[in-house]
């Protein structure tokens, strides 16, 4: 047994046998929502990643029962803040669990507002999932990454327009002769080597504009807001994940993604629908001693298929739907009430944590898969 499977051993033994009963023994019975709440809280580890305020003054309300609060707030889908403090005042089991043990201890909405705003400019919740991800995947071979993006619509107006821009004069290049970096697209020039992360993240657009790509039944959807670009690990666990305008296309987010989730876990394959084929992503995964699966686009008459064992292994892409389907069912995905992509990415972290700790218990057989609408 190695030792994650030795962590996750021990982790099932102190929840079933310790601390859920002695919750019960304190607060009464807790509901199944409420379970997932305490064993998302006892895997994640918020409280440690929270800074504490030093100083003279008088001190500020906890930052740590506000995170807590946030992410029950991903656990139970509620719409909005206000709800979560509706929630807070009329369910003593969520308050104390929450670290609050009347209804006055609970600040009001402008403190958790300010709160959220730290959050989401401190990239709170990313650091939190960064670390349980290199906690309990970091160790194990990753066989498959699977990549897609799916659109979260936001109660915002899209970026305004900046007028009509002048017509891009095309650059001919001499034959036998390379590509210029004007002449490249933004995939080419992350594929050539030269950019680092952080400079191919701070290029991709990120204001709130409209969005067009086709659903599962191949009809285009049109919204207003932004897109989620993942990459799943195999077991429906979330390992990288950015966000950026809603016509970002998928292809320009598919190398930076790669280098992240590079970088936290090793894997085998590189799962992606035909909306990423392209030679430079391709390319890109072969540098990282990676194994890309992309079906091949439909050029002209001819369209090459994937070989018989690539089709069996694609197959296992359909676990990144799920993961998206889960976010906007079951973890607020479809409720973003907050305005720009530092704070609509707060928002989606929040339940990707959530999903991300019920995940892993699942594949270590702590969780059973049960019905989406298990009561809250």
């Amino acid at each position: 047994m190695n030792s994650l499977q030795q962590l996750v051993s021990i982790f099932g033994n102190v929840l079933q046998q310790q601390l859920f009963p002695a919750l019960e023994r304190e607060l009464g019975p807790l509901s199944e929502r409420m379970r997932e709440f305490v064993r998302a809280l006892a895997l994640v580890g918020l409280d440690g990643f929270v800074v504490v305020r030093r100083g003279r003054g008088r001190r500020g309300p906890d930052r740590s029962s506000i995170a807590r609060a946030f992410l029950a707030k991903a656990i139970l889908n509620l719409p909005h803040t206000r709800a979560l403090l509706e929630r807070l005042a009329q369910d003593a089991v969520l308050r104390r669990l929450c670290g609050w043990n009347g209804a006055a201890d609970v600040p009001d909405e402008t403190v958790f507002s300010r709160a959220f705003a730290e959050f989401a400019r401190t990239e709170f919740p990313q650091r939190v999932q960064e670390a349980v991800v290199q906690n309990t995947r970091a160790q194990r071979l990753v066989g498959h990454i699977l990549r897609d993006a799916t659109a979260i619509p936001a109660h915002e107006k899209p970026a305004a327009n900046q007028g009509a821009q002048p017509p891009v004069r095309r650059l001919h290049r001499k034959a036998g002769t390379g590509k210029s970096p004007e002449q490249m697209t933004r995939v080419e020039r992350q594929w050539l080597g030269e950019m680092s992360l952080a400079e191919m993240l701070a290029e991709l657009p990120k204001a709130c504009d409209k969005g067009c790509k086709p659903n599962a039944h191949g009809r285009k959807e049109i919204w207003v807001g932004y897109k989620l670009h993942l990459d799943v690990a195999d077991g429906e666990i979330p390992i990288s994940y950015v966000l950026t305008s809603a016509s970002v296309n998928d292809m320009q987010v598919a190398i930076p993604l790669a280098k992240m989730s590079a970088q936290r876990v090793e894997s085998c394959y590189e799962l992606m629908d035909t909306g990423f084929d392209c030679t430079a992503i391709r390319e890109h995964g072969k540098q990282l001693h990676h194994v890309p699966i992309i079906p091949f686009q439909k050029r002209g008459s001819h369209k090459p298929e994937l070989a018989p064992h690539e089709q069996i292994r694609y197959r296992e892409r359909s676990a990144v739907e799920r993961v998206f389907s889960r976010l906007k069912d079951q973890y607020g995905a479809m409720n973003v009430r907050v305005r720009g992509a530092v704070k609509v990415m707060a928002h989606l972290m929040f339940g990707i944590l959530a999903l991300t700790a019920d995940q892993i218990l699942r594949w270590a057989g702590l969780r059973e898969p049960d019905d989406c609408t298990a009561a809250a």
